[in-house]
């Protein structure tokens, strides 16, 4: 996977998780929204909207920890690869 897939997907995850948590919560509070499909979370009774929100947050940022690891790792093998061709002699491209 390259870098612009992981970007991709980073802010996939960090725009559902914001919207499914957050602005959930705050929609909520200010305006007793009662559920949109859009924010499905607040179509359960509080506190289990709160609660839903809470687990939507922590699961965003544990999945943004695993692309963002993914993207290092992925950049380190480019590196090491671009670093082993430059060693040996060899260019690609």
């Amino acid at each position: 996977m390259n870098e612009a897939w992981y970007r991709l997907l980073s802010i996939l995850v960090f725009t559902a998780g914001f919207w499914e948590g957050p602005a959930a919560i705050l929609y909520r509070v200010i305006s007793d929204d009662h559920g949109t499909p859009m924010r499905p979370v607040n179509y359960l009774d509080a506190p289990w909207n709160y609660v839903a929100s809470g687990a939507v947050i922590v699961a965003a940022f544990a999945l943004l920890a695993v692309l963002d690891k993914g993207r290092e790792k992925a950049l380190a093998r480019d590196r090491n690869a671009g670093a082993a061709r430059t060693h040996t002699g060899t260019h690609a491209g």
